[in-house]
């Protein structure tokens, strides 16, 4: 199947084309035609499968339809894309805008961390697609900056995320302000109990798509578990690095205290290290993750909070120095490697603690990720 198959428009068509798109992955194919049908969606995706596309093309379509059918110097708001991060707000406005480059639309990503005027201003020049972090919408929505009255399309992306972190209550107040008739497109990486009551509100009639939510990781991504001490955690981290000579590694670390403490101890053995975590300022974590992507610095450290929507093409390493707390995130962040059948390998630090959390990582991928010792750190806790 090709997209000429889901019924999109020339004008998408070329778009996709220009940024190297052939064929649909499995969302995609499923979920395409039925927004385009108009019904409801709940989705079950993880990252990486291609979810943004699967719900902004037939969004645009619809759009871009309507805009031919009536042309209008006034340009309400008529879908709303909510994201959990700035990260990901920042990639979903990417891809719109790469999606909709032959088409008569505007869009507009806005999030906190920034000065809000410029995105005010913007706002009064029409905006037809807004994707927007919750917390930042309802500032401006406060500030009398946004018009959410003529709302067609909604999409809650990473909803399982956003509840994660709070943001029911922010929700609530969002949909109050929409209009009841519209579209709604609700995505997760999980069908929990949570998310199924939020879709009992939400949803009218939904189709329900689930894409194998955690489907083995690629064979592209070569995985090892080194079993070492809470104590030497960062010794091996920057002993691996320096003696394999990596060049580009993300890290996961679980805390922002602990972010901050391993950047520090990387820099000062003279590996260049920045991090990115919910204290660091916006214009922080772009330049990082620039400067990252651009080969400037050797190590980008991250928390799971802003490591979705992070979109490094062939990144060759990504290292867990701290165990996830659900197992579903293990396969989240060594997702980043391995991408469009490029090689990747992914590496595990597991101190004695952390032995249940590597269990639930094993029976999740349904496979023992083989162990590796190094030389001088020899695990003596386990």
């Amino acid at each position: 199947m090709s997209f000429n198959d889901l019924g999109l428009c020339k004008e998408l068509l070329t778009a996709l084309n220009d940024v190297g798109y052939t064929e649909p992955t499995p969302i995609q194919r499923e979920a395409i035609p039925v927004v385009l049908k108009g019904r409801d969606v709940m989705a079950c995706a993880q990252t990486g499968t291609g979810k943004t596309a699967s719900f902004t093309l037939p969004i645009l379509q619809k759009l871009h339809q309507r805009s031919l059918k009536q042309e209008t110097k006034k340009r309400p708001i008529r879908a709303l894309i909510l994201s959990p991060t700035r990260e990901l707000a920042a990639q979903i406005g990417e891809n719109v805008v790469a999606y909709s480059k032959h088409l008569k639309l505007r869009s507009l990503t806005v999030f906190g961390g920034v000065s809000i005027n410029p995105q005010m201003m913007k706002l009064r020049g029409g905006v037809d697609v807004l994707i927007a972090t919750p917390g930042r919408l309802l500032d401006l929505e406060q500030k009398n900056a946004v018009d959410l009255s003529n709302v067609e399309y909604l999409v809650l992306d990473e909803a399982d995320r956003m509840l994660d972190m709070g943001f029911i209550h922010d929700i609530k107040r969002i949909l109050a302000k929409l209009p009841k008739r519209r579209q709604n497109l609700l995505f997760s990486a999980t069908f929990s109990k949570e998310i199924k009551k939020l879709a009992e509100g939400l949803l009218f009639k939904p189709e329900m798509i689930e894409i194998e939510s955690y489907k083995p990781t690629p064979d592209q991504i070569t995985q090892h578990i080194h079993m070492v001490d809470k104590s030497r955690k960062r010794e091996l981290l920057a002993h691996l690095i320096t003696e394999n000579n990596w060049s580009q590694v993300l890290v996961f670390c679980r805390t922002k205290h602990g972010t901050n403490r391993l950047t520090e101890h990387l820099n000062k053995k003279g590996i260049v290290t920045l991090a990115i975590h919910g204290n660091k300022s916006q214009g922080a974590r772009t330049r990082a993750l620039s400067e990252f992507k651009a080969g400037n610095i050797r190590v980008l450290l991250a928390t799971d909070i802003v490591a979705r929507g992070l979109d490094i093409a062939e990144l060759p390493y990504v290292v867990n120095y701290d165990l996830p707390d659900q197992a579903e995130d293990y396969v989240h962040r060594i997702g980043r490697t391995g991408r469009a059948d490029a090689k990747g390998e992914a590496i595990s630090l597991c101190g004695a603690e952390e032995l249940e959390l590597l269990k639930d990582i094993e029976k999740l991928l349904g496979k023992t990720i083989q162990r590796m010792n190094i030389k001088g750190f020899e695990p003596t806790e386990h």
